[in-house]
Protein backbone atom coordinates (compact mmCIF):
# COMPACT_ATOMS: atom_id res chain seq x y z
CA UNK A 1 0.00 0.00 0.00
CA UNK A 2 1.07 2.98 -1.02
CA UNK A 3 2.11 5.81 1.76
CA UNK A 4 0.18 9.09 1.63
CA UNK A 5 2.98 12.11 1.86
CA UNK A 6 1.80 15.90 1.94
CA UNK A 7 3.65 19.25 2.74
CA UNK A 8 1.70 22.28 4.13
CA UNK A 9 2.81 25.46 5.12
CA UNK A 10 0.80 27.25 7.78
CA UNK A 11 1.62 30.54 10.17
CA UNK A 12 2.18 30.88 13.64
CA UNK A 13 0.51 34.14 14.61
CA UNK A 14 1.26 33.84 17.80
CA UNK A 15 4.77 34.22 17.37
CA UNK A 16 4.44 37.24 15.64
CA UNK A 17 7.70 39.57 15.69
CA UNK A 18 8.10 42.72 16.59
CA UNK A 19 7.99 44.23 12.99
CA UNK A 20 4.62 42.22 12.72
CA UNK A 21 5.76 39.14 10.37
CA UNK A 22 4.76 35.64 11.52
CA UNK A 23 6.83 32.87 11.06
CA UNK A 24 5.93 30.45 8.34
CA UNK A 25 6.36 26.52 9.41
CA UNK A 26 6.44 23.55 7.54
CA UNK A 27 4.59 20.58 8.58
CA UNK A 28 5.10 17.02 6.80
CA UNK A 29 2.49 13.77 7.11
CA UNK A 30 3.07 10.78 6.22
CA UNK A 31 -0.12 8.21 6.72
CA UNK A 32 -1.58 10.71 9.41
CA UNK A 33 1.77 10.89 11.22
CA UNK A 34 3.45 14.66 11.31
CA UNK A 35 6.91 16.70 12.19
CA UNK A 36 7.12 19.96 11.95
CA UNK A 37 9.63 22.74 11.73
CA UNK A 38 10.20 26.53 11.47
CA UNK A 39 11.30 27.23 7.81
CA UNK A 40 12.54 30.70 8.87
CA UNK A 41 11.18 32.40 6.25
CA UNK A 42 8.45 35.33 7.48
CA UNK A 43 5.28 37.18 6.28
CA UNK A 44 2.63 39.44 7.59
CA UNK A 45 -0.15 37.35 8.62
CA UNK A 46 -2.70 39.66 6.83
CA UNK A 47 -0.51 38.41 3.65
CA UNK A 48 -0.82 34.49 3.72
CA UNK A 49 -3.65 32.97 2.09
CA UNK A 50 -4.51 30.01 3.80
CA UNK A 51 -6.21 28.36 1.00
CA UNK A 52 -3.32 29.01 -1.56
CA UNK A 53 -0.38 28.08 1.23
CA UNK A 54 1.08 30.80 0.10
CA UNK A 55 1.72 34.61 0.13
CA UNK A 56 -0.50 36.64 -1.07
CA UNK A 57 0.19 39.16 -4.31
CA UNK A 58 2.67 39.37 -7.24
CA UNK A 59 5.12 42.25 -6.00
CA UNK A 60 8.87 41.04 -6.00
CA UNK A 61 8.60 40.13 -2.37
CA UNK A 62 5.75 37.54 -2.40
CA UNK A 63 7.89 36.13 -5.62
CA UNK A 64 10.74 35.43 -3.38
CA UNK A 65 8.98 34.07 -0.37
CA UNK A 66 7.30 31.97 -2.34
CA UNK A 67 10.00 31.11 -4.33
CA UNK A 68 11.73 29.80 -0.93
CA UNK A 69 8.92 28.06 0.02
CA UNK A 70 8.69 26.12 -3.27
CA UNK A 71 12.18 25.52 -2.95
CA UNK A 72 11.82 23.82 0.53
CA UNK A 73 8.63 21.70 -0.59
CA UNK A 74 10.56 20.25 -3.92
CA UNK A 75 13.71 19.10 -1.35
CA UNK A 76 11.17 17.66 0.74
CA UNK A 77 9.75 15.78 -1.76
CA UNK A 78 13.06 14.60 -3.34
CA UNK A 79 14.14 13.40 0.09
CA UNK A 80 11.05 11.58 0.37
CA UNK A 81 11.30 9.86 -2.78
CA UNK A 82 15.07 8.54 -2.24
CA UNK A 83 14.16 7.56 1.69
CA UNK A 84 11.06 5.47 -0.25
CA UNK A 85 13.22 3.51 -1.97
CA UNK A 86 15.57 2.31 0.33
CA UNK A 87 14.08 2.73 3.88
CA UNK A 88 10.95 3.13 5.94
CA UNK A 89 10.10 6.49 5.65
CA UNK A 90 9.12 9.06 8.52
CA UNK A 91 8.22 12.71 8.78
CA UNK A 92 11.25 12.55 11.61
CA UNK A 93 13.39 11.09 8.95
CA UNK A 94 12.80 13.39 6.22
CA UNK A 95 12.74 16.48 8.63
CA UNK A 96 15.99 15.76 9.97
CA UNK A 97 17.94 15.17 6.78
CA UNK A 98 16.30 18.35 5.05
CA UNK A 99 17.82 20.34 8.56
CA UNK A 100 20.95 18.11 8.66
CA UNK A 101 19.95 16.23 11.54
CA UNK A 102 21.37 13.06 11.94
CA UNK A 103 18.83 10.48 14.10
CA UNK A 104 21.90 7.96 14.78
CA UNK A 105 25.03 9.93 14.89
CA UNK A 106 26.05 11.55 18.21
CA UNK A 107 24.61 14.95 18.90
CA UNK A 108 26.37 18.19 20.76
CA UNK A 109 24.05 18.29 23.25
CA UNK A 110 24.69 14.55 24.24
CA UNK A 111 28.41 15.00 24.10
CA UNK A 112 28.50 18.21 26.45
CA UNK A 113 26.22 15.72 28.93
CA UNK A 114 28.61 13.49 29.05
CA UNK A 115 31.74 15.80 29.47
CA UNK A 116 30.24 17.90 32.36
CA UNK A 117 29.10 14.29 33.91
CA UNK A 118 32.94 13.29 34.02
CA UNK A 119 33.42 16.70 34.84
CA UNK A 120 31.02 17.00 37.90
CA UNK A 121 32.52 13.77 39.23
CA UNK A 122 36.23 14.96 38.90
CA UNK A 123 35.22 18.45 41.26
CA UNK A 124 37.39 18.68 43.80
CA UNK A 125 39.62 16.20 42.27
CA UNK A 126 41.39 17.34 39.08
CA UNK A 127 38.58 20.38 38.42
CA UNK A 128 36.30 22.99 40.36
CA UNK A 129 32.94 23.76 40.94
CA UNK A 130 32.99 26.62 39.58
CA UNK A 131 34.84 25.65 36.45
CA UNK A 132 31.87 22.84 35.86
CA UNK A 133 29.31 25.53 36.25
CA UNK A 134 30.84 27.65 33.58
CA UNK A 135 29.91 24.30 31.34
CA UNK A 136 26.92 23.82 32.21
CA UNK A 137 26.05 27.46 31.82
CA UNK A 138 27.69 27.12 27.99
CA UNK A 139 25.16 23.75 27.77
CA UNK A 140 21.88 25.35 28.69
CA UNK A 141 23.00 28.51 26.07
CA UNK A 142 24.32 26.15 23.54
CA UNK A 143 20.66 24.14 24.15
CA UNK A 144 18.26 27.50 23.71
CA UNK A 145 20.18 28.58 20.64
CA UNK A 146 19.63 25.30 19.14
CA UNK A 147 15.90 25.57 19.60
CA UNK A 148 15.79 29.29 18.54
CA UNK A 149 17.56 28.56 15.46
CA UNK A 150 16.92 25.25 14.17
CA UNK A 151 13.80 24.29 16.28
CA UNK A 152 14.76 21.38 17.42
CA UNK A 153 16.12 19.92 20.50
CA UNK A 154 19.75 18.75 19.38
CA UNK A 155 21.61 18.36 16.08
CA UNK A 156 24.26 16.38 14.98
CA UNK A 157 27.62 16.61 15.59
CA UNK A 158 28.32 15.77 12.38
CA UNK A 159 26.43 18.72 10.66
CA UNK A 160 28.07 21.18 12.97
CA UNK A 161 29.86 23.91 10.53
CA UNK A 162 31.41 27.42 10.53
CA UNK A 163 28.23 28.95 10.04
CA UNK A 164 26.61 26.85 12.72
CA UNK A 165 29.66 28.16 15.51
CA UNK A 166 29.29 31.53 13.98
CA UNK A 167 25.68 31.90 14.33
CA UNK A 168 25.95 31.07 17.88
CA UNK A 169 28.39 33.74 18.38
CA UNK A 170 26.24 36.25 17.21
CA UNK A 171 23.22 34.60 19.24
CA UNK A 172 25.27 34.91 22.21
CA UNK A 173 25.85 38.60 22.09
CA UNK A 174 22.71 39.39 20.67
CA UNK A 175 19.69 37.34 22.74
CA UNK A 176 22.06 36.03 25.59
CA UNK A 177 23.10 39.62 25.91
CA UNK A 178 26.80 38.64 27.65
CA UNK A 179 29.78 40.71 26.87
CA UNK A 180 32.08 39.51 24.09
CA UNK A 181 34.96 38.03 26.59
CA UNK A 182 32.48 36.03 28.34
CA UNK A 183 30.89 35.04 24.85
CA UNK A 184 34.35 34.00 23.81
CA UNK A 185 35.08 31.71 27.31
CA UNK A 186 31.53 30.06 26.11
CA UNK A 187 33.21 29.59 22.49
CA UNK A 188 36.47 27.80 24.14
CA UNK A 189 34.32 25.43 26.14
CA UNK A 190 32.22 24.75 23.35
CA UNK A 191 35.60 24.03 21.65
CA UNK A 192 36.49 21.68 23.81
CA UNK A 193 33.81 19.67 23.31
CA UNK A 194 34.32 19.46 19.42
CA UNK A 195 37.97 18.65 20.07
CA UNK A 196 36.75 15.60 22.17
CA UNK A 197 34.27 14.76 18.99
CA UNK A 198 37.48 15.15 16.93
CA UNK A 199 39.34 13.13 19.00
CA UNK A 200 36.88 10.09 19.34
CA UNK A 201 36.66 9.98 15.09
CA UNK A 202 32.69 11.07 15.74
CA UNK A 203 33.52 13.92 13.33
CA UNK A 204 36.25 14.27 11.04
CA UNK A 205 36.02 17.67 10.35
CA UNK A 206 36.56 20.93 12.62
CA UNK A 207 34.24 23.73 12.82
CA UNK A 208 36.52 26.05 14.52
CA UNK A 209 39.39 25.79 12.14
CA UNK A 210 38.77 29.02 10.50
CA UNK A 211 36.99 30.33 13.67
CA UNK A 212 39.61 32.39 15.75
CA UNK A 213 38.54 33.14 19.74
CA UNK A 214 39.66 36.95 20.79
CA UNK A 215 39.60 38.45 23.59
CA UNK A 216 38.88 41.93 23.94
CA UNK A 217 41.52 44.02 25.97
CA UNK A 218 39.92 45.02 29.71
CA UNK A 219 41.03 47.88 32.07
CA UNK A 220 40.62 46.49 34.68
CA UNK A 221 39.03 48.68 37.57
CA UNK A 222 41.25 49.38 40.59
CA UNK A 223 41.55 51.92 43.66
CA UNK A 224 44.00 54.31 43.45
CA UNK A 225 46.44 54.36 47.11
CA UNK A 226 43.93 57.51 47.78
CA UNK A 227 40.68 55.87 47.62
CA UNK A 228 42.42 53.05 49.50
CA UNK A 229 43.32 55.45 51.99
CA UNK A 230 40.07 56.97 52.28
CA UNK A 231 38.05 53.42 52.86
CA UNK A 232 40.62 52.19 55.55
CA UNK A 233 40.39 55.49 57.54
CA UNK A 234 36.46 55.99 57.38
CA UNK A 235 34.34 55.39 60.57
CA UNK A 236 30.72 53.51 59.99
CA UNK A 237 28.32 53.91 62.22
CA UNK A 238 27.14 50.73 60.76
CA UNK A 239 28.39 47.50 61.62
CA UNK A 240 27.78 45.56 58.44
CA UNK A 241 29.09 48.49 56.25
CA UNK A 242 31.98 48.23 58.67
CA UNK A 243 33.01 44.59 58.17
CA UNK A 244 32.26 44.39 54.74
CA UNK A 245 34.96 47.24 54.50
CA UNK A 246 37.13 45.74 56.56
CA UNK A 247 36.94 42.24 54.03
CA UNK A 248 37.55 44.31 51.17
CA UNK A 249 40.39 45.80 52.67
CA UNK A 250 42.02 42.67 53.53
CA UNK A 251 41.69 41.60 50.32
CA UNK A 252 43.22 44.27 48.80
CA UNK A 253 45.91 43.66 50.97
CA UNK A 254 46.26 39.98 50.05
CA UNK A 255 44.85 39.30 46.81
CA UNK A 256 42.61 36.68 47.73
CA UNK A 257 39.19 36.76 45.75
CA UNK A 258 35.74 36.28 47.25
CA UNK A 259 35.17 33.05 47.48
CA UNK A 260 38.93 32.20 48.77
CA UNK A 261 38.23 34.82 51.35
CA UNK A 262 35.18 32.97 52.06
CA UNK A 263 36.68 29.70 52.89
CA UNK A 264 39.62 30.86 54.68
CA UNK A 265 39.94 29.84 58.48
CA UNK A 266 42.84 29.08 60.65
CA UNK A 267 44.36 26.57 59.44
CA UNK A 268 45.31 28.92 56.41
CA UNK A 269 47.09 31.11 58.63
CA UNK A 270 50.63 30.02 59.52
CA UNK A 271 54.20 31.10 60.99
CA UNK A 272 56.45 30.37 57.53
CA UNK A 273 60.47 29.73 57.24
CA UNK A 274 61.20 33.51 57.85
CA UNK A 275 59.09 33.53 61.05
CA UNK A 276 56.24 35.99 59.80
CA UNK A 277 52.36 34.81 59.51
CA UNK A 278 51.61 34.50 55.95
CA UNK A 279 48.71 33.11 54.55
CA UNK A 280 49.12 29.13 52.76
CA UNK A 281 46.01 28.26 50.97
CA UNK A 282 44.63 27.05 47.17
CA UNK A 283 42.80 28.75 44.76
CA UNK A 284 39.13 27.21 44.66
CA UNK A 285 39.38 28.25 41.18
CA UNK A 286 41.89 26.40 39.91
CA UNK A 287 43.64 24.52 43.32
CA UNK A 288 46.96 26.15 43.20
CA UNK A 289 48.58 26.68 46.30
CA UNK A 290 48.51 30.51 47.11
CA UNK A 291 51.39 31.85 49.45
CA UNK A 292 50.54 35.84 50.76
CA UNK A 293 53.00 37.16 53.59
CA UNK A 294 50.73 39.41 55.64
CA UNK A 295 51.57 43.00 56.03
CA UNK A 296 50.24 45.24 59.35
CA UNK A 297 46.96 46.17 58.24
CA UNK A 298 45.24 42.27 57.08
CA UNK A 299 46.94 41.15 60.40
CA UNK A 300 45.06 43.79 62.24
CA UNK A 301 41.82 42.83 60.54
CA UNK A 302 42.25 38.98 61.45
CA UNK A 303 42.87 40.34 64.82
CA UNK A 304 39.42 42.48 64.78
CA UNK A 305 37.67 39.25 64.44
CA UNK A 306 39.38 36.40 66.01
CA UNK A 307 37.44 34.28 68.12
CA UNK A 308 33.97 35.60 67.06
CA UNK A 309 33.31 33.39 64.34
CA UNK A 310 32.15 29.83 64.56
CA UNK A 311 34.26 26.79 61.65
CA UNK A 312 37.17 27.82 62.58
CA UNK A 313 36.50 31.09 60.18
CA UNK A 314 38.36 34.16 60.50
CA UNK A 315 36.39 36.70 58.71
CA UNK A 316 32.34 37.19 58.84
CA UNK A 317 31.79 36.94 54.86
CA UNK A 318 29.05 37.25 53.78
CA UNK A 319 27.03 35.93 50.12
CA UNK A 320 29.24 37.44 47.22
CA UNK A 321 25.90 39.33 46.21
CA UNK A 322 25.39 41.26 49.53
CA UNK A 323 29.26 41.95 49.80
CA UNK A 324 28.57 43.86 46.25
CA UNK A 325 25.21 46.24 47.21
CA UNK A 326 27.13 46.45 50.72
CA UNK A 327 30.39 48.10 48.65
CA UNK A 328 27.79 50.21 46.41
CA UNK A 329 26.75 51.96 49.72
CA UNK A 330 30.47 52.12 51.08
CA UNK A 331 31.45 53.94 47.87
CA UNK A 332 28.41 56.43 48.16
CA UNK A 333 29.58 56.89 51.71
CA UNK A 334 33.10 56.97 50.87
CA UNK A 335 32.25 59.30 47.89
CA UNK A 336 34.34 56.97 45.79
CA UNK A 337 32.71 57.22 42.00
CA UNK A 338 34.26 53.57 40.79
CA UNK A 339 31.72 50.77 40.75
CA UNK A 340 32.83 48.64 43.96
CA UNK A 341 32.75 45.01 43.78
CA UNK A 342 34.62 42.52 45.53
CA UNK A 343 36.54 41.34 42.82
CA UNK A 344 37.79 44.94 42.53
CA UNK A 345 40.08 44.58 45.76
CA UNK A 346 42.11 41.76 44.06
CA UNK A 347 42.57 43.88 41.36
CA UNK A 348 44.08 46.71 43.69
CA UNK A 349 45.88 44.46 45.19
CA UNK A 350 47.84 43.73 42.02
CA UNK A 351 47.80 47.12 40.94
CA UNK A 352 47.77 49.88 43.51
CA UNK A 353 49.24 48.01 46.43
CA UNK A 354 52.57 45.25 44.66
CA UNK A 355 53.17 46.22 40.82
CA UNK A 356 52.65 49.95 41.41
CA UNK A 357 55.42 49.50 44.63
CA UNK A 358 58.11 48.11 42.27
CA UNK A 359 57.46 44.08 43.33
CA UNK A 360 58.25 42.27 40.39
CA UNK A 361 55.23 40.30 38.27
CA UNK A 362 56.92 37.47 38.81
CA UNK A 363 56.31 37.80 42.67
CA UNK A 364 52.57 39.00 42.27
CA UNK A 365 51.88 36.41 39.59
CA UNK A 366 52.63 33.78 42.37
CA UNK A 367 51.04 35.72 45.33
CA UNK A 368 47.72 35.51 42.72
CA UNK A 369 48.09 31.63 41.73
CA UNK A 370 48.48 32.65 38.34
CA UNK A 371 49.81 29.83 36.27
CA UNK A 372 50.85 32.12 33.66
CA UNK A 373 52.27 35.30 33.89
CA UNK A 374 50.22 36.33 30.76
CA UNK A 375 47.54 36.53 32.94
CA UNK A 376 49.59 38.93 35.70
CA UNK A 377 50.87 41.12 32.83
CA UNK A 378 46.78 42.54 32.38
CA UNK A 379 47.15 43.90 35.81
CA UNK A 380 50.98 45.36 34.66
CA UNK A 381 49.51 48.80 33.94
CA UNK A 382 51.74 52.19 35.09
CA UNK A 383 49.75 54.50 36.86
CA UNK A 384 49.88 58.05 37.18
CA UNK A 385 51.65 58.12 40.66
CA UNK A 386 54.28 55.78 39.38
CA UNK A 387 55.35 57.93 36.19
CA UNK A 388 55.63 61.10 38.95
CA UNK A 389 57.49 59.36 40.80
CA UNK A 390 59.75 57.48 38.94
CA UNK A 391 60.08 61.35 36.73
CA UNK A 392 60.70 63.24 39.52
CA UNK A 393 63.70 60.32 40.23
CA UNK A 394 64.84 61.13 36.91
CA UNK A 395 65.01 64.45 37.17
CA UNK A 396 67.38 64.67 40.00
CA UNK A 397 69.35 62.81 38.58
CA UNK A 398 69.92 65.88 35.83
CA UNK A 399 70.36 68.22 38.59
CA UNK A 400 73.94 69.13 37.43
CA UNK A 401 73.21 70.17 33.75
CA UNK A 402 71.99 73.28 35.57
CA UNK A 403 75.48 74.09 35.26
CA UNK A 404 75.84 73.70 32.00
CA UNK A 405 73.13 76.50 31.26
CA UNK A 406 73.60 78.79 34.11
Amino acid sequence: MKSTFSVLFFIRRDKKRKDGTCPILCRITIDGVESRFNTKVYVQDSRWNVKANKVSGSNAESRNLNARLDDIKASLHRIYHDFQRFDIVTPEKIKCEFLGLDESGETILNLFDKHNQDMESLIGISTTKATFQKYSVTRKHLANFIKKKYNVSDIALKSINYMFIHNFEIYMVSHAKVSHNTMSKFMGFVKKIINIAIKSDLINHNPFANYKIQFEKVDRGYLTEQELNLLIKKKFLIKRLEQVRDIFVFSCFTGLSYIDVKELSKDHIRISFDGNTWIMTKRSKSNVSVNVPLMDIPKKILEKYEGELPDNKVLPVLSNQKMNAYLKEIGDVCGITKNLTFHLARHTFATTVTLAKGIPIETVSKMLGHTNIQTTQIYARITNEKISKDMRGLSAKFNDSEKLFG
